[in-house]
């Protein structure tokens, strides 16, 4: 019996040395903006701590890379925990999720988001949430119900 794809994949919080492998990734998430790699270093560097990643709630922040061994970053996921009136409790927020192109449709976004998901349940989360105009179907297929219209505005 063949193996998933993704079988050999391992999710894990992210550290400095994932930095180069997630930068194409983040890189190539933006449609609408262009985004500066001196920027994305110091946000990459802020969101993982010293001690090697950031993954609870006291620091709101949840960073995970899924990894191809022995070392390729293959896709990455960024997601934030804050209170909210409605949500009776804290919610989670999926900011950024990625998966390299080659390797779409072989489970490894279905991964990332089930290890967001148990974070979110060992924090105590209400519930998950995200905005996605391109991966729809893929969210309905873990899911996820389709419940607002997400708006911004440039500053």
């Amino acid at each position: 019996m063949a193996q998933p794809e993704h079988a050999a994949v391992e999710v894990r919080p992210a550290v400095l040395e994932d930095r180069a492998g997630v930068w194409p990734l983040a890189r190539d998430f933006a449609t609408s903006f262009v985004v500066s790699e001196p920027e994305f270093a110091a946000t990459f560097e802020a969101l993982v701590n010293p001690a090697g990643s950031v993954t609870d709630a006291a620091t709101g922040s949840l960073l995970l890379v899924a990894v191809d061994p022995p070392a390729d970053v293959v896709g990455y996921l960024l997601s934030h925990t804050h209170r909210s009136f409605l949500a009776n409790g804290p919610l989670v927020w999926v900011e950024e999720i990625m998966v390299a192109q080659e390797r779409r449709r072989g489970g490894v976004g279905r991964l990332l988001m089930e290890a967001a998901e148990r974070w979110a349940r060992t924090n105590g989360a209400a519930y998950v949430s995200l905005a996605s105009r391109r991966a729809g179907p893929f969210y309905l297929s873990l899911g996820y119900e389709d419940s607002a219209t997400f708006f911004k505005k440039s500053l």
